[in-house]
């Protein structure tokens, strides 16, 4: 039984008149005809009494009748709740996020809620390769990363910078200072994250502390921020990284962060983008990101932390 046997067999009845039906149904007779009389065979039974002046339901047919409204009534419902649904997808902007955003997050989002209308956030985390390769297959609309790119296919609009900060044990003598030269820290082991795991914020550790003079002595790895800072206030003299927004959020008993100078590290957010026109969901999260470096308040950048926040490009060079 198809629910299109069912709907010629609802418009004859309808109808009672093959004719009216077919018209009604935009297609010629006989194909009611014969897909009223494959049904009927399939069901074993007449549903229409048929003369050359009058069609008039059987037993059987009066029978069926309720049943095929409600199965039609079933699939229009249905039709419905899926036509909502994509209309919702479409409406949904997917959004790769970045670990250590701190505040700039909050500021995104709540820019977004104000300026978007009906569409809706939805965050998706991964490593940076695979939110890039998302992106570029339309899984996400979009990602923030750190550190600059060039990727084809890709857009990477810039956002705001960030200052570092030395996470350091609150018993070292450096943690008395209000900021921490980079060559003060030529001694003390550095725990950083395996290249693979954050290339940009890697390497920028690397290239300042070599700018400063010298080689970091490795220690163990940044694992999680949790453990990572419980092992520096805590255990064998160490020190860390951290981005000054994310820092703001972790007060830590026995560790302090202090902003790094000399030179001061500082990394760019971009989000990445696929290239071509944005859809509205798409352009007005662009919008809320610009929003927020524009409304940047010194809770979002952790001003006085050592934070550095870069302006948003001008309205004409916004895609």
């Amino acid at each position: 039984m198809e629910i299109r046997q069912l709907r010629y067999f609802l418009t004859v009845a309808e109808e009672l008149h093959f004719g009216r039906a077919a018209e009604r149904l935009h297609i010629v007779q006989s194909a009611v005809s014969q897909q009223l009389r494959r049904l009927e065979r399939e069901l074993g039974t007449e549903l229409f009494t048929r003369s050359t002046r009058v069609v008039r339901l059987t037993v059987a047919g009066e029978r069926l009748l309720p049943y095929a409204r409600e199965m039609l009534a079933l699939q229009a419902r249905a039709r419905e709740a899926l036509d909502e649904l994509r209309a919702e997808q479409a409406a949904t902007v997917r959004l790769g996020t970045s670990s250590g955003l701190g505040g700039w997050l909050d500021a995104v989002l709540a820019a977004f809620t104000r300026t978007a209308g009906h569409a809706q956030l939805e965050l998706v985390t991964g490593s940076t390769e695979e939110r890039l390769a998302w992106v570029r297959t339309g899984e996400l609309d979009a990602t923030l990363l750190r550190g600059e790119r060039t990727d084809p296919g890709l857009e990477f609009l810039p956002l705001w910078q960030d200052g570092l900060m030395a996470a350091l044990p609150a018993r070292h003598a450096l943690a008395a200072r209000d900021t921490v030269e980079l060559a003060d820290l030529a001694d003390l082991p550095l725990r950083l994250s395996p290249r693979h795991r954050n290339p940009a914020l890697h390497d920028l550790i690397l290239r300042s502390c070599r700018a400063a003079g010298y080689e970091p002595v490795r220690g163990p790895e940044f694992t999680n921020a949790q453990d990572t800072l419980a092992a520096v206030g805590y255990g064998k003299p160490s020190w860390t990284v951290f981005y000054a927004p994310h820092a703001a959020q972790l007060p830590v008993p026995g560790v302090v962060f202090r902003p790094l100078t000399g030179p001061a590290p500082v990394m760019r957010t971009y989000l990445a983008v696929r290239g071509g026109p944005p859809r509205a969901g798409l352009r007005a999260l662009i919008e809320a990101c610009y929003a927020a470096v524009e409304g940047a308040s010194d809770t979002v950048t952790g001003a006085g932390t050592g934070a550095v926040t870069g302006a948003a490009p001008a309205p004409s060079d916004r895609p």
